[in-house]
């Protein structure tokens, strides 16, 4: 919640004083935070026309205000992180660069955590994951295009959805941390103990700064023709793609043992418990499979995946790891840790147990929908999760109209998981277009 120091404007957009503490999820995100790494996604729009950065600029700079908890720095106090309203100039439109989700500092220049590029008929916004999650980032993307378009003469639609009036004060609702909201405090709840430590993919560290992107560009229809056959639904059947994927890459490794290949993805608690936070509000899950149960087929790997999604994926498995997770910030002993300890404690969990607990990162975004009107102006959306923390690939997936994008980023040199993963579309007669940010 924001603590109102100098008050309000007559919008109600809180002033430069205002701060908010840190979600439940976003506490994490700066433990981790290196000179070569940050956790920061991205999500991009190809337009009908070439992209006017003035205008842009204009567009990042009115809509930006609609959005106080994305308008920050960071900052650190002695037990914890806060964001303090940034009133400093910028963020500034820039031309977009050939490796993108680079770390984001949180000293150096006007600190915003926000980023916004633009090439030819594309304009690409980043954020840190701290600010909010892919729904919330999501919000304030397409709001800023939507103003953009209003500021090129074409009016012909409205808000809704993500789309959000600038006219508008910011509800509370929207600056909330939902985890807190939806936990009761005192309730003891234990959340169960990790799977085994799980395959990490061998591969050839890219240098510094160096991120490769592999887009696959495919008809929604088909893809959701293909899932159906399987009895799956299309995140089902991601999933088993990219299993089965890991499963051939470490097979091909030729390790004396081999090691349980598991996903992990992210799951929007918005559609278990009603929030309008633009904040992070999700939760994990570990899809997975072991190999040394015996050989698996294809069709075996996704009724594996079909059967934990209906096991887990409810709002009981949830909110157990919510309510576990919101007690540790609750616990007043907890609180009056210095945050440098807390930090190690954290970072050290995360390195040697949850990283290691997943041998890929997949999330669906799924279908995206825009106010009526103004589709006509958008051709594609692609979404990035960002570089990857460990050694690995991300992917990342949307679908808007019928075109659904598969975005990999890795910061390994090898493709073989990627490769392995579209011939298995093609096999099942989905058609791929494949683009890359590779020489």
């Amino acid at each position: 919640m924001a603590r109102k120091d100098s008050g309000t404007t007559k919008k109600g957009i809180l002033k430069s004083q205002a701060w908010y503490k840190l979600d439940l999820t976003a506490i994490v995100f700066p433990t981790l935070q290196r000179r070569d790494f940050s956790s920061v996604y991205r999500m991009s729009v190809l337009l009908h026309e070439q992209v006017d950065p003035e205008l842009l600029q204009q567009a990042f700079d009115k809509a930006l205000e609609r959005f106080p908890t994305y308008k920050v720095a960071i900052r650190s106090g002695l037990f914890w992180r806060y964001f303090e309203q940034n009133n400093k100039p910028g963020p500034y439109v820039q031309k977009d660069v050939k490796n993108p989700c680079q770390p984001m500092s949180f000293r150096m220049g006007s600190r915003y955590l926000v980023r916004l590029y633009y090439y030819e008929n594309r304009i690409s916004f980043e954020a840190h994951h701290c600010l909010g999650d892919g729904t919330g980032g999501m919000a304030v993307f397409l709001t800023i295009v939507a103003t953009y378009l209003h500021l090129k003469g074409y009016n012909d639609f409205g808000t809704g959805g993500y789309v959000k009036d600038i006219t508008e004060e910011s509800p509370q609702s929207e600056m909330e941390d939902a985890y807190m909201r939806y936990t009761k405090p005192g309730t003891k709840v234990t959340k169960p103990p990790r799977g085994p430590e799980a395959y990490r993919v061998l591969g050839t560290k890219e240098p510094f700064y160096t991120l490769n992107i592999i887009d696959g560009i495919m008809p929604a229809g088909e893809v959701k023709t293909v899932a159906k056959k399987y009895g799956a639904t299309v995140t089902e059947y991601f999933n088993a793609v990219l299993l089965d994927s890991l499963l051939r890459k470490q097979k091909k490794e030729g390790k004396h043992r081999m090691k349980p290949v598991a996903l992990a993805m992210p799951v929007n608690l918005r559609q278990f418990y009603p929030s309008d936070t633009l904040r992070n509000f999700i939760t994990m899950v570990y899809p997975c499979v072991d190999p040394n149960l015996g050989e698996y087929t294809f069709e075996e790997i996704v009724k594996q995946v079909h059967n934990y999604m209906k096991y887990f994926i409810n709002e009981k498995f949830l909110g157990r790891d919510v309510t576990a997770n919101a007690s540790i910030q609750r616990n007043p002993l907890i609180k009056i840790v210095p945050l440098g300890i807390k930090d190690l404690v954290v970072k050290t969990f995360y390195t040697k147990v949850q990283d290691r607990s997943s041998s890929a990162g997949l999330t669906n975004m799924g279908k995206l929908t825009l106010p009526k009107g103004m589709e006509k102006y958008i051709a594609r959306v692609d979404i990035n999760m960002g570089q990857p923390f460990s050694c690995r690939t991300n992917c990342a997936i949307i679908s808007y109209n019928d075109i659904l994008t598969v975005n990999f980023a890795s910061s390994i040199k090898e493709a073989d998981v990627e490769r392995w993963f579209f011939r298995r579309l093609v096999k099942d007669g989905i058609h791929v277009k494949i683009e890359s940010n590779r020489e």
